[in-house]
């Protein structure tokens, strides 16, 4: 791997972006939260409307920055400046959300240009509290969603998540590196 990297988390608001992104990072992150005034306020008091921003350090001389993005369509114009450069994307879902099938086709299908060469993992989050979709769910919905996508990894890993656990997303984030480069792992 380079010594600077760049992985990019998105999926809907309240999936638990900002939360990996803080318990993964190694210095305390930039987020650009704002009071919810539309229907997220339904979701959550605050939401990302430019990015969220911090850094893991694999080793001495290599760092992976890590860029969250809004999750709202209406500030989709971050999503390509953010993705610029990056090396793979984390597609967080929230399993409580009325319609996750619909969630994982837009954002794959949002994202469409920039997963056609960088690899992609997925994770679930809130399964406590919503036990279904399972990941062979997923990975079955996944399947029906894909079909017209250019994929570097054609079935991505998927993952149950806590966002606010630094294991979860360790392997999440993980994962994703090893797709990037498998002796990944001989570095952290």
């Amino acid at each position: 791997m380079r010594e600077d990297n760049k992985i990019v988390f998105t999926g809907p608001v309240g999936a638990g972006k900002t939360s990996a992104i803080a318990v993964l990072s190694d210095v305390p992150i930039i987020s650009t939260d704002a009071k919810a005034s539309d229907m997220t306020i339904n979701r959550k008091g605050h939401t990302t409307v430019a990015m969220d921003y911090g850094i893991l350090h694999l080793g001495e001389k290599s760092k992976v920055h890590l860029y969250g993005t809004p999750g709202q369509e209406r500030f989709d114009f971050m999503w390509d400046i953010l993705t610029t450069g990056g090396l793979g994307l984390v597609l967080m879902l929230d399993n409580t959300r009325p319609n996750p099938k619909k969630d994982m086709h837009f954002f794959l299908h949002a994202f469409k240009n920039y997963i056609s060469d960088v690899p992609v993992v997925i994770g679930i989050s809130k399964t406590d509290l919503a036990p279904r979709p399972t990941t062979t769910e997923y990975a079955e919905m996944f399947a029906e969603v894909s079909q017209d996508l250019q994929m570097l990894n054609p079935v991505p890993p998927i993952f149950e998540v806590d966002g606010r656990n630094k294991e979860d997303i360790k392997n999440l984030v993980m994962a994703l590196l090893f797709s990037i480069d498998p002796g990944i792992g001989a570095a952290v």
